[in-house]
Formats: structure tokens, sequence, C-alpha cells
């Protein structure tokens, strides 16, 4: 039973930090969602869409986050509360609209939540979305439990809609992805409905009224600073005018309580956690800047808090208003995480070492020998692991046939990678087939410079790889510019019909949207054909029909399109059909004297194929093994037997 849509004023439930922010916005009576999936943001979408049918909420997931944050806009300039949820790097790809959305301002509540990862745990970079708050000049805030993740929500819609200004709700994976206590509030019943008539004219201006709507911006900005001056969501605790202050926000607020408290710092240290950080609440800050003398700030990622903080000090300085002030963080080294300072997740122990070294104190966690008997013994027990394709992925199919034709020109091809699961092609998983990796997209937009190298001596073909989500994410304007252009490049989608990395979310081709509602589908070939490219469609488990086609169109001259196309095996399996049974056949595996030289486990690499050690012979794990049966065809001595199930 869901605890999501209870309409329990007052009951207390168990949330994911995403839930509750979905929570937030039922609260606030959001009409309108809309998001691309990408973790750990994607749970917010998820969870309103589970909700909508019961809540008149329309949901989708967008083509991208820029197309997403549109919608979104577009909603609450009609005068509905709507909300937008994206990855980190989801910022990146929306900036552009932000950066005019600002100016032109917002009838209903409009709020944009940005999920950072911290440590990188499930994308390619530790962006943090903060600045975009301060380069936007929008309201910022950031929960540190999954109550406040609720609550700031609610918050956010109201003073979006009181200041007409999109505000922005900032978390991070552990919150996002963490559980807490969260007392529910009422949902209302509130019901509205959009307006936009030819009266209304809703624009970031041009010229001078730009201009006009710039500082306009501003006003908005002093008066969503007046009301963070007096925000529940900030708050002090520790001892009164301490010398020591700690300033931290998000998850460095419980990390700082508990370092203080294994410290026994209490009567000692003062701790201001901030949760409304943009526009900061300068006077607040101020109050507690006037009794310190050291400060150390206590965040993720950058040294947001901190250089803005330190900006207010230093007028303050001027004025001779505080006394001289010690600040130590990410700046001075002292907070700094697994790769050094501004990197990496933050956690107690990073605050307590922070402390010690700051208070010249001596704390150990735990007794030295003991860690080392931990380490010594979980390293003998847990064997060491690298990130691998599934069972039947149809990735590491494509990936091999890719690598076989490339091999068979023998010109030492070029292939550009993409962001999904196949960002795993940089790895043995995958062959180590892929070269490049940057953001969704760059992989046919960076073949399209090396596509037109050849006059300069780079005679080399060129092979670009993205997913079937990433392609209508990112990847069309590249395509348009390759045939444009006449980039010599072949471009590979790997077409598994579904956004698999995620979370299995629903795309343009897969033919239903985020409520399960059958709607067109957009075929990937009409798309290509559209353009003006030559396509051809393989299954990758047609392995010699899928090296032939690669080869192929590797040597042809111009832009050119392979769909790999095969259903990923985690969807395929929910539709319960029967599998055959895959088992080798040991009396004719010949093992190490076989010229694969075990190539179906060293090279291979299916999580399905294992070694047999006792016997010397290979082995199927029918434990993990999905019975895609491509072991079979690649078996030199057909001892991998597919055994049909009646």
């Amino acid at each position: 039973m869901s605890q999501l849509d209870l309409n329990e004023s007052g009951r207390r439930v168990l949330l994911m930090g995403n839930e509750a922010i979905a929570r937030g916005a039922l609260e606030a009576g959001v009409n309108f969602c809309s998001g691309y999936p990408g973790n750990p943001a994607s749970e917010v979408v998820e969870a309103l869409a589970k909700v909508a049918e019961k809540f008149n909420i329309y949901v989708e997931w967008s083509v991208n986050e820029i197309v997403a944050l549109e919608a979104s806009a577009a909603a609450a300039a009609a005068g509905l509360r709507s909300l937008t949820a994206m990855k980190n790097l989801g910022a990146d790809v929306c900036s552009d609209f932000l950066m005019t959305v600002n100016l032109s301002g917002t009838k209903g509540g409009f709020v944009l939540v940005t999920g950072d990862d911290p440590s990188a745990h499930s994308t390619t970079t530790e962006l943090d979305t903060r600045n975009y708050a301060r380069f936007a000049d929008i309201p910022l805030l950031e929960p540190s439990t999954a109550q406040e993740a609720k609550d700031m929500t609610k918050f956010a819609f109201e003073i979006s809609e009181e200041l007409g200004l999109i505000c922005m709700v900032r978390t991070v994976t552990r919150l996002s992805h963490a559980r807490g206590i969260v007392t529910l509030g009422p949902i209302p019943r509130e019901k509205r409905t959009a307006s936009f008539s030819s009266q209304d004219l809703w624009t970031s201006g041009s010229s001078s009224i730009a201009c006009m709507f710039h500082s306009l911006l501003h006003e908005k900005m002093n008066r969503a600073q007046l009301k963070f001056e007096e925000s529940r969501f900030n708050k002090y605790v520790g001892k009164e005018n301490a010398d020591f202050l700690i300033v931290t926000s998000g998850t460095g607020w419980l990390y700082s309580l508990e370092a203080v408290k294994l410290l026994g710092l209490e009567d000692i240290v003062g701790i201001l956690k901030l949760g409304t950080t943009w526009p900061l609440p300068e006077k607040l800050v101020l109050k507690h800047l006037r009794h310190a003398k050291k400060v150390l700030f206590v965040e993720e990622i950058d040294p947001f808090l901190e250089q803005n903080v330190k900006m207010v000090a230093s007028e303050l300085l001027a004025d001779g208003n505080v006394g001289p002030l010690k600040f130590y963080g990410k700046k001075s080294g002292h907070v700094r995480g697994e790769y050094g300072a501004g990197t990496g997740e933050i956690d107690v122990d990073v605050v307590i070492r922070a402390l010690a070294e700051i208070m010249d104190l001596n704390y150990q966690s735990r007794n030295k020998e003991y860690q080392e008997k931990v380490s010594s013994a979980v390293g003998s027990v847990v064997p060491p692991r690298t990130m691998g394709f599934c069972a039947a992925c149809p990735h590491r199919a494509s990936f091999f046939a890719i690598k076989k034709a490339l091999q068979w020109n023998g010109r030492d091809g070029i292939v550009t990678g993409d962001i999904g699961c196949y960002s795993l092609g940089l790895l043995p998983t995958g062959f180590s087939v892929a070269k490049t990796l940057h953001c969704m997209g760059a992989s046919i937009g960076t073949a399209n410079g090396f596509g037109k190298l050849a006059q300069f001596g780079l005679d080399k073909p060129v092979v670009a790889i993205s997913g079937d989500s990433t392609f209508y994410h990112a990847c069309i304007p590249a395509l348009i510019n390759a045939k444009w252009h006449n980039a010599n490049i072949l471009y590979v989608i790997l077409d598994n019909n579904t956004t698999a990395m995620t979370g299995h979310q629903p795309h343009p081709g897969t033919g239903f949207d985020a409520l399960g509602n059958p709607v067109p589908h957009i075929p990937i070939e009409d798309i290509c054909r559209g353009i003006g490219v030559e396509v051809r469609i393989v299954d990758p488990f047609n392995v010699k029909e899928a090296v032939q086609n690669v080869y192929e169109m590797l040597k042809m001259n111009g832009t050119k399109v392979l769909i790999f196309r095969h259903e990923c095996p985690l969807t395929e399996m929910e539709k319960e059909k029967k599998r055959p049974r895959v088992y080798v056949d040991q009396d004719k595996c010949i093992g190490d004297e076989c010229g694969c030289v075990r190539f179906c486990t060293r090279v291979f690499k299916c999580p399905g194929n294992i070694w047999d050690s006792a016997k010397g012979k290979a082995k199927i794990d029918e434990a993990v093994c999905v019975g895609c049966s491509i072991c079979s065809d690649l078996c030199p001595a057909k001892a991998i037997i597919v055994e049909e199930v009646t």
C-alpha cells in the first residue's frame, strides 16, 4: 500500500527523500509534473506518476530536461502549480531556458528539483547545482532530512507563487535515497484552472525591457532574502555566543551534529544550519559571525556557502562590524573527501577529522589494530569486482560485433561513447571499445568533428554509439548536422526499448507514457530516414549478421545509421515468457585445451558463464542465465547446449 497518497494529516510514515519531495508537492497542490530520468532524482516523478490519476495531476517523462522545464513553465505561466525534477547534469541541459524564465516570472508556483551526486555514484561528474541558483538569481532551499524535503518543497511552491519566480530545491544522493520519518500534512482539495489570455505577455524581454526585468528580478530576490531571514528552516544549536562556529547546510547538518557530540564539544561549538542558502540570510549570518572567532564550513560539494559567507564577512570586516575571523573548510583543505578538498562525499568522519585538526584534538574512531583486522578479513572474503553488463544484455553482443568489425577493417577506428548502461563500453565488459565519454549526445556530436578530419590526415573510421533514450534526448540535432555536412561516420544506436540505466522509464520509442498509458510510437528509423541517412536494423544476438553489417557500413562514405535492436532482458523477463535452458555439455567442452582459451568466461564474460575449476570445464550458472543463448553461437566446440522448454 502506498503511503504517499494518504490524506491523514499528522500521521507519521517512513518515506524515501525523493518520495518526501513528491509528498510535499502533493501537499502544495501540484498540478503539473515533468522531468527526464536521472539518478538520484528519478523517484520524484515516478512517485507522482503513481498517484497522478487519483489527484488529477499531469505527469510526463519529457524527451530531455530543457523540454521538461519549458513544459512545466508553461503550466505555471497559466496559473497552475508545476514541478520539474532532474539530476545535476540535467541543470546543464535546461540552463538556457532557466536563465530567461527567471526574468519572465510565473503566476503559479514553479519548482525545480535538482538531485546532486557527491562522489559521482551514478553520474559522470560531481556538478554542484547550487551555483545555478546563484547564477540565475533564484531562491534556493537545501533540505537536510526527509521531513525537511517534504516541508521545503511545499514552502518552495508558496514562495515561488508569492514572488512570481521559479524556486529551486537541491537534494543529494544520501538524502534522495535515504528513508526517514515524515509527519504528513493535509492534501488540499482546491482545484485550479489554467488560464492564459491574449492579454498575457510571458517573455524575458529584449533590449531595455530585459534590463527592466533584470532589475525586477533583483527586487524579488531582496524580498526572498527578507523571508529567509526569519525562516524556520534555519536554526542555531550549541553554546550561545560560541567562539567556534560551524556553518552548514544539507547533509552536513546531521554530520556536524554527530561529530560535535562524539567529540564532546556541545558546550564549546555552535552550529548554524542554513536551509535557505540563496539568497543568503545575511542578517542571521552576521548575528552569529559577531560572536565567532573561528568558522568551519561543512557542505557538499563546492564551497558554495563558504564563498557566500566570506563575501558577507569581508564587507562586515571592512566596516568594523565583526572582529578578526579565521575560516576553515574546502579552501583550507580541512573538509576533504576521498580525493581531496572540494571533491567526494563528506561524512561524520570528515567533520571529526576537520574539528580534530583545527582544535588539536586526539580522536580515533576505532582502535588501529581492530581496523587492520577488519580490513584484512574483508579483503580475504570479498573478491575484487568490476562493473559489468547484466546477463543477456544486448550491449555486450553489440560491442563484441563492433570490436570484431573494427579488427576486420584494420584501420584502428575511433569509437565515441555516450551516457547510459553502454557507458561501460569503456571497460572490459564492453571489450574496451569506446574511447570517449562526456555528456548525453556527445558521442555523435564529437563524431561530427572526427568525421571531418580526413583532410588533415586522420583517415580512420569513426563510430558513434548511443542508446535509444539518449537518441531522442540529445542526438537528433547532431545527426542532422552530420548529414548536413556529410560527416563520414557510422552512428550505432543500441535500442533496448527502455531507459535502462535509470530504472526502465519510457521514452518516445516505447509506445507508453509515464503512467503506462499507450501513446504514439515514434520509431528511431523513421526519424533517421527522414533526415536522409541510410538505416539498417539488426539484432546484435545474430552475431555474424551484426559483425557483417558493421564491417560493410564502415566502408561506406557519409553518414550512416545502424540500429542494434534487442529488448533489455530485465524488461523482457517481466513478460514471463518460457525461456530455454542453456547448459554446458562438459564432455564436449575441451576446457583449457580448446583454442578459444576459455573464451566464454575470460573474454565474453557474461555473468551466466562461469568456470568449473574442479573439472576444468566451462559451466552455466543457471541461477543467473536468462536463456539468451548467444554464448552457444560463439562456442567453437559447440559445447553450450540450448534446450527449449515446453
